[in-house]
């Protein structure tokens, strides 16, 4: 969850500092995809931290670890297209990065 915030700070710089990348559908659907992943995260940590036992009572738990993990990898592919289909975060040659 920490390492979750420091990125979304600079996805957040991102996006609010490039009308361009504010247009991509893909940013929004990418940005989303992540702040749903921190929630279900976030009630995992708590659902955990409630000290359940057996095993067999953490399913909670361990369905909401399996929808992060299908979700991060749209949340990847979605990220992976930003970047290589739409160029976002990429230096294009003879770019002056003080223009």
């Amino acid at each position: 969850l920490v390492t979750a915030l420091l990125a979304a700070a600079t996805g957040i710089i991102d996006y609010l500092g490039d009308e361009r990348i504010r247009r991509l559908g893909a940013a929004r659907r990418h940005a989303i995809a992540n702040i749903i992943v921190v929630a279900l995260e976030a009630a995992n940590l708590w659902q955990r931290s409630q000290g359940y036992w057996p095993p067999e009572d953490m399913g909670v738990s361990l369905t909401l670890s399996g929808l992060a993990t299908l979700i991060l990898f749209y949340s990847g592919w979605m990220g992976g297209s930003l970047v290589y289909r739409h160029g976002v975060a990429v230096k294009s040659p003879g770019h002056d990065p003080l223009d």
